[in-house]
């Protein structure tokens, strides 16, 4: 009996289309095309609904501040309050936790030499619950709680300096290794979350590059390692100063079996789209093969 990976999920967690769901615009026409591209994830996850998300992204100043900036920091908590970002915390349930999967894949990470932060209170942002809710929806006033428990897994692309993209892949290969370590019989699946190309500041803010992320949308589902590969100064000259969040979807991927010896995963959705509130947005379904 042992915890399995069965998919992983990617996609961007832009804070204005959380809004857009929250203030009921997402049938208005500038975001009816990006919210048509997440029809076929939000009936994927009724039909694959995990027991657990381990969920990657990144905080923005939130729960962190530049006085205590973790490298990784994964919540150990039992549930995780949404965030107030500066306009009231989102309209969204309170984050249910996995207390004992975390604090095991917790050991195992640091005993694979992997430093890790224990967090055991936290409140979450726009980077773990704009995911959450393109994936199920806003949960109704009747059952207002996430389909499943969430462990969040915090990585700080935000504060020079940022992990590359391969010790992000090398940390997925262990999380694998510690989730199918865990002695119960439970369905996992891992996210990876945030980017793509965006820069919000600067001479260049507002850039999008198309032909980047769909070139690391290609390497990510068919050559991981060449994605892993990529250097920090490539995501930050081609894809912005922001688009380094995609080194966080190279954890969830290196987490899937073809990484570690296995069957190479089915492609279940692949969407691009610009623009959501002048950045891109990406997104993909992944199941492991067994």
């Amino acid at each position: 009996m042992m915890a399995k990976i069965t998919a992983s999920v990617f996609t961007s967690h832009v804070p204005a289309i959380g809004a857009a769901m929250d203030l009921g615009k997402t049938h208005e026409e500038y975001w009816k095309p990006l919210f048509k591209g997440y029809e076929y994830g939000k009936r994927w996850m009724k039909d694959n609904k995990p027991d657990v998300i381990f969920l990657v992204y990144n905080d923005h100043a939130t729960a962190f501040s530049l006085d205590f900036i973790p490298t990784f920091a994964i919540g150990t908590a039992p549930e995780f309050q949404p965030a107030d970002e500066g306009w009231g915390p989102r309209p969204v349930p309170v984050v249910k936790g996995h207390p004992d999967l975390a604090s095991h894949i917790a050991q195992s990470v640091i005993q694979q030499d992997f430093d890790l932060t224990i967090v055991n209170k936290m409140d979450v942002d726009h980077g773990l619950s704009v995911p959450l809710s393109l994936m199920c929806g806003q949960p109704p006033a009747d059952n207002f709680e996430w389909p499943c428990p969430v462990i969040p897994f915090a990585v700080n692309v935000v504060q020079y300096p940022v992990p590359s993209g391969q010790r992000c892949y090398n940390l997925g290969k262990a999380i694998r290794k510690a989730i199918e370590s865990y002695d119960q019989d439970i369905n996992v699946h891992i996210w990876g979350t945030g980017g793509m190309s965006h820069q919000l500041q600067g001479a260049r803010a507002g850039l999008i590059n198309k032909e980047f992320d769909n070139a690391f949308l290609d390497k990510l589902i068919n050559d991981p390692q060449a994605a892993a590969d990529i250097p920090h100064i490539d995501y930050v000259r081609e894809a912005g100063s922001e688009g380094i969040e995609l080194v966080m979807w190279l954890i969830a991927r290196g987490a899937m079996n073809d990484v570690n010896g296995g069957k190479a995963p089915l492609l279940k959705q692949r969407f691009y789209h610009v623009p959501a509130s002048n950045t891109a947005v990406g997104h993909v379904i992944l199941e492991n093969q067994f």
